[in-house]
């Protein structure tokens, strides 16, 4: 395939990164499918969309009336053979689980056509973990977005077996719906900026979690130093508590590191509270007015 072959896009996992994924692309003019394992599951992902699209309006990315035919082109459903149906490319956002993500892949390796590409949006694994259960590793690499409000930044990222033809036509893909392409040599677990992210996520978790400083102190401290409008603990609550929680658990079973597992008990215990972050309206702060947006929130007034 060229890049003016693809037209259909299917997205996998109709959580907050499928939701995005699927209106960016829909946005530069693709038709998408929105694909979860349940009609509730779309529906309330179609709302969330909806709401996105009002987000662009409010801040002049799109009139009224873009926002409405990007809706348009975004087709959501729950039954797989119907989703996979005439797909060019596929993103995966299911979550990080890479025995999940190889079946999810296995099962729509059956039904879709033998020419479409498959992608994975995941932020810390990487794709040799489960390359071989899509059953097309050769058409398969990671193409990795962030939040699509604040930046047009993707990783592009293959495994030992992607075909060069492949990673070159998601780099065209990437560019062809706005996106600054990062392109990596070789797999790295968290990509270019989430690995520096997640280093970042470490050390704030670990001075909670052993009562060094509270949360809003940890906050203060980045935003006072580096001056930016807001920190850690509020970035975490932005991409989703039980997201950075998953992840977090998932690498401390992995190495089996004491403070690793400290810091994902510490997560879990707003996981398990429905305390999710931004999505939630509650998470380490309360939204829509978080406390490290108010004025006086670096003096600590």
């Amino acid at each position: 395939m060229k890049i003016e072959d693809i037209r259909r896009v299917l997205i996998l996992g109709a959580g907050t990164m499928g939701q995005q994924i699927a209106f960016l692309c829909a946005m530069h003019g693709y038709e998408v499918v929105l694909y979860d394992i349940s009609a509730e599951i779309l529906e309330k992902a179609m709302r969330r969309i909806g709401k996105l699209g009002t987000w662009f309006v409010s801040m002049g990315k799109l009139t009224q009336e873009q926002s409405g035919a990007i809706l348009q082109r975004i087709s959501p459903t729950d039954d797989p053979a119907q989703a996979a149906q005439d797909i060019d490319i596929v993103s995966e956002s299911v979550p990080e689980d890479p025995m999940l993500k190889g079946a999810v892949f296995a099962q729509f390796n059956e039904l879709c056509p033998e020419r479409t590409i498959f992608t994975t949006n995941t932020s810390t694994l990487v794709p040799s973990m489960f390359a071989k259960d899509t059953g097309r590793p050769e058409k398969f690499v990671a193409l990795h977005f962030h939040d699509v409000r604040i930046s047009n930044v993707v990783d592009v990222m293959p495994h030992p077996g992607a075909a060069q033809e492949v990673v070159s036509l998601v780099h065209d893909f990437a560019r062809s719906i706005g996106q600054i392409v990062i392109m990596l040599k070789k797999e790295n677990n968290g990509y270019v900026f989430n690995t520096m992210l997640s280093s970042l996520f470490f050390s704030a978790l670990t001075l909670a979690s052993r009562n060094v400083a509270s949360i809003e102190d940890v906050d203060r401290s980045w935003m006072g130093i580096m001056h930016t409008p807001i920190g850690p603990f509020g970035i975490m609550d932005q991409v989703g508590l039980s997201t950075v929680w998953s992840i977090t658990s998932y690498w401390a079973q992995k190495t089996g590191d004491p403070q690793a597992k400290a810091n994902a008990d510490f997560i879990k215990q707003y996981v398990d509270k429905g305390s999710l972050g931004f999505k939630t309206k509650q998470g380490f702060y309360s939204y829509p007015n978080p406390t490290y947006a108010e004025p006086g929130f670096l003096s600590g007034e």
